[in-house]
């Protein structure tokens, strides 16, 4: 019902840069959050960063200042640059969407297929 295309990740050397993006398609009435995630030693997934629809943004302690999360004016497509990028930011980032269906009164959470970041020292 929901498509989220995700774009972007690669190889890149310490202190280089990389975007990330993420599309949304389907019968999308609205997004209210969209963000990024990645493993963490005892979770599952940690919230990498994420934006609302009205621009409220949150950041992982350890991404602060060097990461930037930012949706397009239409806003089905978010993106992540990622900036200054060390060793430990090596891993796999999904994007999530909370997404109400045309015809729904209830959102749900929908996920990427993940795309790999690696960053080598």
């Amino acid at each position: 019902q929901v498509q989220l295309v995700e774009s972007g990740g690669g190889l890149v050397q310490a202190g280089g840069s990389l975007s990330l993006s993420c599309a949304a398609a389907g019968r999308i009435f609205s997004i209210h959050t969209m963000g990024w995630y990645r493993p963490a030693p005892g979770k599952q997934r940690e919230l990498v960063a994420d934006i609302t629809s009205g621009g409220r943004i949150n950041y992982l302690d350890s991404v602060k200042g060097r990461f930037t999360i930012f949706r397009d004016n239409v806003k089905t497509t978010v993106y992540l640059q990622m900036n200054s990028l060390k060793p430990e930011d090596t891993a796999v980032y999904y994007c999530n969407a909370n997404v109400r269906l045309l015809g729904l009164s209830v959102s749900s959470n929908y996920w990427g297929q993940g795309t790999q970041v690696t960053v080598s020292s």
